[in-house]
């Protein structure tokens, strides 16, 4: 929940923001919620392949905002619609995506840790 509070935050409250951080942290922390999503629904898989289900799936969202039907630019004009595919296609959210998904992936070695060799022991 307090990433989608400081990410919903991001964007609405972005002209109090550094320009930087109100450019990027939106996109960024969207991506860091996809991967906790997928880890809330899938703990038990490694987080190497949390991340990169997380990379996949954001990175074809991104792509589809390419793709512009009428049906799927009427979901994009819900607010849930925008706030989960996007708008426009940009790079930089790319960029943004792996810092998130990496950030999100780092927090989870460091609280669960690299699997012990001797844990079967």
């Amino acid at each position: 929940m307090v990433v989608l509070i400081f990410g919903l935050a991001s964007r609405r409250y972005g002209s109090y923001l550094p320009p930087f951080i109100a450019t990027y942290a939106g996109d960024t922390l969207w991506a860091l919620l996809v991967f906790l999503g997928g880890s809330a629904v899938m703990p038990e898989l490694r987080w190497s392949y949390r991340a990169g289900m997380a990379v996949a799936f954001a990175f074809f969202v991104e792509f589809s905002q390419r793709y512009h039907a009428p049906w799927i630019d009427a979901l994009r004009d819900t607010t849930l619609g925008g706030l989960v595919l996007g708008f426009g296609f940009l790079w930089s959210d790319l960029l943004c995506y792996l810092v998130g998904i990496g950030m999100g992936a780092a927090a989870d070695w460091a609280v669960r840790g690299l699997p012990r060799r001797d844990a079967g022991k």
